[in-house]
């Protein structure tokens, strides 16, 4: 399946590139990660709570960053294991771009799944992915403006 999108970050290139690269700042921004870790210079691993329709699984998987261009481009490739549920695997070309007082991120992934995850069909996955994403940007953008500590403050 190939998604594609963008959104436009409050903040400057080299910040956006830094929190990209950040275990906390994503753990924090991605929806239902409980747990990111830098093992390497440009590797994470991560442990992801999802639900996709009727299918719901713990995935642990395994990020890695190439053709590293800072701070205007990478590759990012990643295969998450949930047991039963399946397994999904892919890549995604990561561009960032200044924008007025901001940072135009656009994406292009190609992802593959088995499974249960893959029986619940193509749409309903894209449809997921697309809210996941809208969500992470959201988060993402809270994290680097500070205004995340705000919102949990009240």
């Amino acid at each position: 399946m190939r998604f594609e999108g963008d959104s436009l970050i409050p903040a400057d290139p080299d910040t956006v590139w830094q929190g990209l690269n950040d275990p906390e700042v994503l753990q924090r921004a991605i929806p239902g990660c409980t747990a990111m870790e830098r093992t390497g210079d440009a590797e994470f691993t991560a442990t992801v709570v999802a639900r996709v329709g009727p299918v719901s699984a713990t995935f642990k998987g395994k990020v890695e960053l190439a053709d590293l261009n800072p701070p205007v481009s990478y590759t990012l490739r990643g295969r998450g294991q949930g047991g039963p549920a399946g397994f999904a695997k892919g890549q995604a070309q990561i561009a960032l771009a200044p924008e007025g007082d901001g940072t135009r991120l656009t994406y292009i992934a190609d992802v593959d799944v088995g499974g249960k995850l893959a029986s619940v069909g193509g749409r309903l996955i894209q449809g997921v992915a697309r809210k996941n994403a809208d969500e992470f940007f959201a988060a993402f953008s809270r994290v680097l403006t500070g205004e995340e500590a705000v919102e949990t403050a009240l």
